[in-house]
C-alpha cells in the first residue's frame, strides 16, 4: 500500500518581488498541490506583489512602504486577502503560522522579520546573508533557543550544506566558496574606475537584483558570504577559502582530512538551491537547465586578486576583528552601493568608503537586536558623513 502524500507545506515569502522571491514563486506555481501560501511581502513593488497575490492566494500580504497601503487594499479588495503595510507588517508576516519561510529581504532590513520567523521555530530558508553578517551570534542563539531550522539558499552555502558531513564535522579540513569574478574579472583599474551602474549589474552568469549584482562585481558579495559561512558551518576565517571559477558550475567545495574534496555542481540557476530548501529533507523537481559537462569542455579556476578587489580583504579583516565590525562593514557597503547606483560615487569608491567607515568606527559588542540596529544606524550615518566630506 502506497504511503499517503504528505500534507501541503505552508510557506511564507519575505521579499517575494525580488530575484530570489520571484524564483520561489515560480517553483510554487509549478506545484500548487504541494504548497499553500500563508504570506507574501514586498518593499514597494505593488504591481508585482498584487500579481503574485492573485496567483498564489495567500492569507496575508504586507508591503514595507506605508504609502502603498491604501492602493494595495483597493487592488486586493474582495479577495479575502488581509493587507498591511510598514516595517512592523513585515514582522507580522514572519510571525504567521507558516511551516517554511523564505527570508529574501535584501540588506539589514530583513533582520527583524527573519528573527521573528526563527523565534517561533520555523524552517527558515536564508537568502538574506546580511542577517548572519550583522548579527550572527544573535541569530544562532535564537535558533538554539527556539529549535528553528536554518537552511542556506545562497548557491555557495547550499552547495556546502549538501556535501558537509555534519555527523563528523571534525573531519572537515576547509571549505571553498567559488566566485564567478563578476563582470570586471579581467577589467583594468582604469576601466573599473569609470564603470557605470549598468556595467556593474551586468553579471555574466546570474540574474540577480541590482544591489547583489554590484556586490558581486566588487566581490563584496563573496566577502559577506565568507562571514556567513563562518556562522553556518562553525569554521574559523582561515579555514574558508575563496576561488574564482568563471563558469559558475562548481558552486562550492568541502575538503576533508583524508584528501577528499566533495563539490556540488549545477547550472547557474537559483531555482536549484531554492528547490533544495523548499523540499528539504526531500528533493523536489526544479526546471533548471541540466548540466552538460561535455558541452562546457573545460572548467577554470584562479585565485582572487585582492589588490583589484579589496572588498574581500575588508570582509576577512572584519571577521577577524569580530564584535560589531561585520555590522559596520555591511552598513557602510549598503550606503556605498546605493550611492554608486545613484551615480554619486564611482565603482572603486565603494570599497574606499567601506574601509574609511571601518577605520573611523570602533564596533562594540552586539548583544541584542537593539544593539545591532543602533550600530547599523551609526555606521550608515558615519558613511554618509564621509560622503558629504568627499572622503
Amino acid at each position: 500500500m502506497a504511503a499517503p502524500a504528505p500534507a501541503p507545506r505552508r510557506v511564507t515569502i519575505l521579499g517575494s518581488t525580488g530575484s530570489v522571491g520571484c524564483s520561489t514563486v515560480d517553483l510554487l506555481l509549478r506545484d500548487r498541490d504541494s504548497f499553500t501560501v500563508e504570506a507574501l511581502t514586498a518593499g514597494a513593488n505593488i504591481d508585482l506583489l498584487v500579481q503574485q497575490a492573485l496567483a498564489l492566494r495567500p492569507r496575508f500580504v504586507a508591503i514595507a512602504d506605508p504609502r502603498c497601503h491604501m492602493a494595495l487594499k483597493q487592488r486586493l479588495a474582495g479577495t479575502g486577502i488581509e493587507c498591511a503595510a510598514g516595517p512592523e507588517a513585515l514582522v507580522e508576516a514572519a510571525e504567521r503560522p507558516a511551516d517554511w519561510v523564505m527570508a529574501a529581504i535584501v540588506g539589514a532590513a530583513g533582520l527583524a522579520p527573519t528573527l521573528a520567523a526563527i523565534r517561533r521555530g520555523a524552517i527558515v530558508a536564508l537568502a538574506n546573508k546580511e542577517c548572519l553578517v550583522c548579527a550572527g551570534d544573535l541569530v544562532l542563539a535564537e535558533i538554539a533557543r527556539s529549535g528553528a531550522t536554518l537552511l542556506p539558499v545562497d548557491s555557495e552555502h547550499s552547495a556546502i550544506f549538501q556535501v558537509f558531513d555534519f555527523t563528523q564535522p571534525e573531519t572537515v579540513e576547509r571549505v571553498t566558496l567559488t566566485a564567478s569574478g563578476g563582470p570586471f574579472r579581467e577589467a583594468s583599474h582604469a576601466h573599473m574606475a569609470e564603470a557605470t551602474p549598468e556595467q556593474a549589474v551586468a553579471h555574466p552568469n546570474w540574474d540577480m537584483g541590482a544591489k547583489i549584482s554590484v556586490d558581486s562585481a566588487s566581490m563584496m558579495n563573496k566577502g559577506l558570504e565568507l562571514i556567513e559561512a563562518h556562522y553556518l558551518f562553525d569554521l574559523p576565517e582561515e579555514r574558508i577559502d575563496v576561488l574564482v571559477h568563471p563558469q559558475s558550475v562548481i558552486h562550492s567545495m568541502v575538503s576533508y582530512v583524508d584528501g577528499s574534496v566533495l563539490a556540488q555542481l549545477g547550472t547557474p540557476d537559483m531555482r536549484t538551491p531554492i528547490a533544495y530548501a523548499l523540499g528539504w529533507p526531500r528533493r523536489i523537481a526544479a526546471p533548471s537547465p541540466r548540466l552538460d559537462l561535455a558541452a562546457l569542455s573545460q572548467l577554470t579556476f584562479e585565485a582572487p586578486d585582492l589588490q583589484r578587489f579589496p572588498a574581500l580583504r575588508l570582509a576577512r579583516a572584519a571577521l577577524q576583528t569580530g564584535r560589531g565590525a561585520p555590522t559596520i562593514l555591511n552598513a557602510a557597503n549598503e550606503v556605498a552601493v546605493e550611492s554608486f547606483l545613484a551615480r554619486r560615487i564611482g565603482f572603486l569608491d565603494i570599497a574606499r568608503l567601506v574601509e574609511q567607515t571601518l577605520e573611523t568606527l570602533q564596533g562594540g559588542q552586539v548583544g541584542d537586536l537593539s544593539d545591532v540596529l543602533e550600530l547599523d544606524r551609526e555606521a550608515r550615518a558615519q558613511a554618509r558623513q564621509h560622503l558629504i566630506a568627499g572622503f
